[in-house]
């Protein structure tokens, strides 16, 4: 006999359906998967064997029958232990052990050796495909319910039933038992946001670093945080995520996909309710910071999407591997091309960097003196290119504090209060943007540029004047314009000022960095 069922691939974050063909006839006992299966699908049949026996039914492994099973399409490469479900049903539709009807209906499961189900990974990327393709219902183990059923946050889309072992998948599919499928309340995955453990209220000083890191996190503004050791350099940039607002509901289906996709989501709240904050260390390698490897999967710039990117050291990373950011700052994608495929990851993120002016870190330093030769100093600044600086939007110098500064009462800078402005920013350019299919000030691409930035005759002179004189670029020039719509949103303007420019030009210009 014959039969068919669905199931689905997972491939860096693109999913396919995958069709489940099983034919058993008499003959020479024999168990065969085809259909460019991995190490993993080829031991399906032990897993599968052993979960059909511990039910109670007759095993492929001991009946005298010739099982064959495809997955179709031939050419893919299939990788993973989610076909176990599919594997098991379809030899037991095919043998007779079982009626059922498998149409319109996704089947995602790996099986224990005592026939129950084992989480799998890309859950909501699949209820997202299911439902795209017109599929009623989706079949997957328990722990993943509650992660695939966010596809239905919205309306009812697809019918998401979590089980725990392959006899309760029977039981329902024979409508010998129900089980009904998840209630979601968004309400309450929204409220699992978590207080941030670091709070830029909390750093004293520094006001001018700060108000940097506020512009940054209210028009997704690139910073290059640059000073002494022990400034606050890296504690800034870990408090940025305390101002920054709460995602979306699209932001938040769209990072829980991306962490699926590698198994980095929690069982119990598997919904996102915050940015996400990626530190890859100065040695990580470039399939780690970019994506890529076999199988592929997303590297740290696609964990930082819609979040931060907080690369600390920030000379210290190889030089070939802070070039390779350069195309994903500009477009918020990356393109992975290998032989065997090609993928494209988001990466929409905001490049929080730190560095010191030296090796010893003390050049310029009014109060102690730097040890390092003009060599050293070279080398060490050779590695930020200038293609690469050009990318970024704001360079901010974090001073070393005096006593006073460290013990001053700060009343003004306190998180809460910049988390509102940054979030009234924000609502003012998804009003803006509603039509233009981006989120933020950085995102602007020069048509933008010209229909929303529009400047003053003041403003047009100190920009020519910066131009003419090499101290801003092409690219430089529109960055600040970005900076300063931002600023106008903050302080809630409809148009661009002088001020606004010049706080801008303020931070853009490097001056001694």
């Amino acid at each position: 006999m014959f039969s068919k069922l669905f199931s689905c691939v997972l491939k860096g974050l693109s999913t396919q359906i995958i069709e489940v063909e099983t034919a058993v006839s008499k003959g020479l006992r024999c168990f065969n998967i085809v259909g460019l299966g991995d190490k993993a699908i080829e031991e399906a049949k032990e897993r599968v064997g052993a979960a059909i026996k511990s039910i109670g039914l007759r095993s492929p492994h001991h009946e005298v029958l010739r099982v064959l099973v495809n997955l179709a399409p031939a050419d893919l490469k299939k990788e993973g232990s989610l076909y176990d479900l599919p594997i098991a049903l379809g030899y037991l539709l095919s043998s007779g052990q079982t009626r059922f009807d498998p149409y319109k209906r996704i089947f995602l499961g790996e099986l224990a050796l005592d026939g129950s189900l084992k989480p799998i990974k890309g859950a909501l990327s699949f209820s997202s495909l299911a439902e795209s393709m017109g599929f009623k219902e989706i079949i997957l183990p328990k722990e993943n319910a509650l992660e695939a059923s966010l596809i239905n946050l919205k309306k009812e889309k697809i019918k998401v039933i979590g089980l725990e072992n392959l006899k309760q998948v029977l039981k329902y599919l024979e409508n010998k038992e129900k089980f009904e499928p998840i209630n979601l309340d968004l309400d309450k995955l929204k409220n699992s946001y978590q207080d941030c453990s670091v709070k830029l209220g909390w750093i004293k000083g520094q006001d001018h670093s700060k108000r940097g890191l506020e512009i940054s996190a209210a028009g997704g503004h690139n910073v290059l945080l640059q000073g002494p050791p022990g400034a606050g350099k890296t504690l800034m940039a870990k408090a940025i995520i305390s101002i920054l607002p709460k995602p979306s509901l699209e932001e938040s289906l769209e990072l829980t996909k991306i962490y699926s996709s590698i198994g980095f989501i929690p069982k119990q709240t598997p919904f996102f309710s915050q940015r996400p904050f990626r530190s890859p260390h100065h040695t990580s390698s470039e399939v780690a910071l970019i994506g890529g490897g076999s199988p592929p999967r997303p590297g740290e710039i696609t964990l930082a999407h819609r979040g931060i990117l907080f690369l600390d050291e920030f000379p210290e990373f190889h030089r070939d591997i802070l070039q390779s950011l350069r195309q994903p700052i500009e477009e918020g994608k990356i393109n992975i091309q290998r032989a065997r495929y090609n993928l494209t990851f988001p990466c929409n993120f905001t490049l929080i960097a730190a560095a010191n002016p030296c090796p010893c870190g003390y050049y310029n330093d009014p109060e102690r003196e730097c040890t390092c030769t003009p060599s050293q100093i070279a080398s060490y600044r050779r590695k930020l290119s200038g293609p690469l600086m050009d990318r970024i939007d704001i360079f901010s110098w974090v001073p070393s504090l005096k006593y006073e500064e460290l013990t001053s009462v700060d009343k003004e800078n306190v998180s809460e209060e910049i988390r509102k402005r940054v979030e009234t920013a924000r609502a003012f350019q998804k009003q803006r943007f509603v039509n233009d299919k981006i989120l933020t000030n950085s995102e602007m691409e020069i048509p933008q540029i010209k229909k929303y930035c529009q400047i003053d005759s003041a403003s047009q002179n100190i920009l020519r004047q910066y131009v003419n004189s090499n101290k801003l670029s092409a690219r430089g020039y529109h960055r600040v314009l970005k900076i300063a719509r931002t600023i106008a949103d903050l302080e809630e303007k409809e148009n661009m000022s002088f001020d606004d420019i010049s706080e801008a030009l303020s931070y853009r210009v490097r001056e001694g960095i």
